[in-house]
């Protein structure tokens, strides 16, 4: 299933979305560059500013030259980075379709200082988890989950309209947004349980992440903005609409 669209209305223009998802794309592109530059560029790149638990860890705790400073920077840097097109793409439709409105929500600055916190909290639940693993890990979802969570706090029952594809059957349905992004939670912690740690998804992340921003955004919402939407929301024909 891939969200289409909500059916929550916007008031402002989403300026921190747009630049997020665009330097992911750019950064990508970068990524992208490296590939003609040899065999070991991108692979050499991904494994200095992706996060790698192990490596992250054992800086952290000062047991490498670099240390504690050196490991914080894949913190940051691997939130921007992607393993392919699928994967870029993937996280930027998510981004584009729920970022918006949580933006709406908070003020711009706020919501970009939201994000990177959220990030973050993805990140620490992943190496939480799996502190030895030596696979780097790189993608925007775990903060991209954390705006997800902020989302079905603030509208949980805004109209979602899903793409489903079952084989050669394709259709959509509309359904509200608390049960689109639970089930979509559901998955992470499932997937997580079945991969123990191993895979190529970080599920932990995304569940760590939709976590931290399902309470973060109580701290980082802004009250006259949230009443400003619940208003503007009240003129929109068929929208249901409840904040919590």
């Amino acid at each position: 299933m891939l969200p289409i669209r909500d059916d929550q209305p916007r008031f402002s223009i989403p300026f921190v979305n747009y630049f997020i998802i665009a330097l992911n794309v750019v950064v990508f592109f970068f990524e992208v560059s490296l590939v003609s530059q040899g065999p070991y560029a991108l692979n050499s790149f991904i494994n200095q500013f992706g996060l790698t638990p192990h490596t992250f860890v054992r800086d952290l705790s000062g047991a490498h030259t670099g240390g504690p400073a050196v490991a914080i920077i894949p913190i940051f840097t691997s939130m921007f980075l992607h393993g392919g097109w699928f994967h870029l793409i993937g996280n930027m439709w998510f981004l584009w379709v729920f970022g918006n409105n949580v933006e709406d929500s908070m003020g711009h600055a706020r919501y970009l200082f939201f994000y990177i916190l959220c990030g973050l909290a993805a990140a620490a639940a992943q190496t939480w988890v799996n502190p030895s693993s030596a696979v780097p890990m790189v993608g925007a979802s775990g903060a991209i989950s954390g705006v997800m969570g902020a989302y079905v706090v603030l509208y949980p029952r805004v109209r979602v309209h899903m793409l489903v594809v079952l084989g050669i059957f394709i259709t959509r349905i509309v359904v509200p947004a608390y049960l689109m992004l639970g089930y979509w939670f559901l998955l992470q912690i499932i997937g997580g349980g079945l991969a123990q740690g191993e895979g190529g998804v970080a599920f932990w992340a995304h569940a760590g992440g939709f976590v931290a921003g399902a309470i973060l955004i109580h701290l980082f919402r802004d009250p006259e903005l949230v009443e400003k939407h619940r208003a503007l929301a009240r003129t929109t024909e068929g929208l249901v609409y409840r904040e919590r």
